[in-house]
């Protein structure tokens, strides 16, 4: 495998400036997230115990962060986007509650609409 085809699991940027095998402490060139992480290997599997298909590899218990599994071989199909939905919904949640950039004369309203938006984000589910 080349790096050509590994995107970044986390933003999906391409990987092929690196080269392989990926280094404990290799980066993504745009996010910076560490690669060498049970999220980017072809051996995760969530639904298998401890998350992977190799029998013995090492248990570890974050899948975000580096490790020293021997078993690690970098997956073409570790990019599903659901990282980068999660952060671009987050971003948009609060670009709702604060605003982006408001407007030099921002109308009268907008601080009870700011306060309303900052209540309903905060309410507690029973107060629904």
């Amino acid at each position: 495998m080349s790096t050509t085809a590994l995107r970044c699991y986390r933003c999906g940027e391409s990987l092929a400036a690196l080269s392989l095998p990926l280094g404990r402490l290799d980066e993504c060139p745009e996010c910076t997230t560490q690669l060498h992480v049970c999220r980017m290997c072809s051996c995760y599997d969530p639904r298998a115990i401890d998350a992977c298909t190799e029998e013995d590899a090492p248990v570890v218990q974050n899948k975000h962060t580096p490790n020293f599994c021997d078993y690690f071989k970098p997956s073409a199909d570790a990019f599903t986007g659901r990282e980068r939905d999660q952060a671009r919904r987050a971003s948009l949640q609060l670009a709702a509650l604060f605003g982006d950039a408001q407007p030099a004369a921002a109308p009268a309203d907008a601080d009870d609409d700011t306060q309303s938006a900052a209540e309903a984000l905060f309410r507690s589910p029973k107060d629904h």
